[in-house]
């Protein structure tokens, strides 16, 4: 899941000449959902996005306080093109959930900030709507939030890490035993490999 969070003055949305919400003082959230996502996630992103500390306090020190804090509003968007992956110079977009598990996915991601924080503060776009959005970011102020690797990739990935160790641990252990193989092979005196040295330049001069 990825999202990008603006602090605003103001934002809104309009579908076509309609007013669908709008926002004072607050942030603005774009939220891409793709098909890894999961509840885990989403409780991520909800707790990040809530707890983001973008606002100065009370004596004006910056980056101390969260919307929360604040009791300042938030307007969240859905925004599949943030799980775009260019082909060339081409979108594409076959990592983002499909429209109707998204949609639903999108509902409990609202559901959740609203117990997590008050609900009367949290404004929503239109889900699948063509939108405008109106946004007076502050500062400017963006940050791009990312939930973590979904878990059932993180096992493999201290496995990738142990091959390399593993390969030279047992060239290690095939080391000795090779080299006591070719200790304990009995050579004759008249060999001349037996001798010290370059054993190929030897047995490149042998008589046919």
């Amino acid at each position: 899941m990825k999202a990008v969070v603006q602090r605003v003055t103001r934002a809104g949305v309009t579908v076509g000449e309609e007013q669908v919400s709008s926002i004072g003082r607050g942030i603005c959230v774009l939220l891409g959902i793709s098909l890894e996502d999961t509840q885990k996630e989403l409780e991520h992103m909800v707790r990040k996005i809530l707890n983001l500390r973008v606002f100065e306090d009370e004596s004006g020190k910056p980056w101390s306080k969260s919307v929360m804090d604040k009791e300042y509003e938030v307007l969240c968007v859905s925004q599949f093109t943030l799980q775009c992956i260019l082909k060339g110079n081409k979108p594409d977009y076959h990592m983002a959930m499909p429209s109707e598990q998204a949609k639903a996915f999108y509902g409990n991601f609202l559901e959740q900030l609203r117990k997590a924080y008050k609900p009367e503060l949290i404004k929503d776009g239109r889900f699948g709507a063509y939108m405008q959005l109106h946004i007076q970011n502050d500062g400017p102020v963006t940050i791009e939030l990312e939930s973590p690797a979904v878990t059932t990739a993180d096992p493999k990935q201290p496995s990738k890490l142990e091959k390399p160790q593993q390969r030279k641990e047992k060239t290690r252990a095939k080391g000795p035993s090779e080299s006591s193989k070719e200790r304990n092979v009995p050579r004759s005196k008249d060999d001349p490999s037996a001798s010290s040295g370059a054993e190929g330049d030897v047995s490149s001069e042998r008589e046919p």
